[in-house]
């Protein structure tokens, strides 16, 4: 049985979490790296976008994965930030395509985080499942976290087919 490498990303415009995790199909993946993309409020939307285009580039062109997992946002009315991270989402998939020729799966948060056991689990709680699963060094940004939840639910075959 071959390794399936896979990259999970929590969109966002000020941070995109990410993860890379990779294992065989019938084993517990493993955590190989994992960290943020940051770009500035005090930049202007296509700056920012500019940089996140950049830094996934290299990302995935570094780490070649084999699949892509990402979060499917979920906004209410009043979300002001809900135009950049649907930009940062447009960016993520074209970078996967024309670097990877992959589709990025999009898996909705409640999905995810049913897949870890709770559908209604807080960042705390999401945190305290990433950490029983995975011997983290070192505490990261609730970004970070979610990215390697999203990873490891697609890792295990979770797809909403959006």
């Amino acid at each position: 049985m071959a390794q399936l490498k896979c990259l999970g990303i929590d969109p966002g415009l000020a941070i995109i979490g990410w993860a890379f995790l990779g294992g065989k199909e019938s084993e517990h993946p493993q955590l190989y790296d994992c960290g943020t993309i940051e770009t500035s409020k005090n930049l202007s939307t296509p700056a920012r976008l500019t940089i996140i285009e950049a830094d996934l580039v290299s990302l995935i062109t570094e780490l070649q994965p084999d699949l892509v997992a990402v979060e499917m946002p979920f906004f209410s009315r009043e979300i002001k930030a809900a135009g950049g991270v649907l930009q940062s989402l447009g960016i993520i998939n074209l970078v996967c395509y024309r670097e990877r020729n992959l589709t990025p799966i999009l898996l909705h948060q409640a999905s995810w985080k049913s897949y870890l056991g709770n559908g209604k689990a807080n960042k705390a709680q999401v945190t305290d499942i990433i950490q029983s699963l995975f011997p983290l060094p070192k505490l990261y940004l609730d970004d970070t976290i979610d990215a390697i939840a999203i990873a490891y639910a697609a890792l295990g075959g979770l797809r909403n087919n959006i």
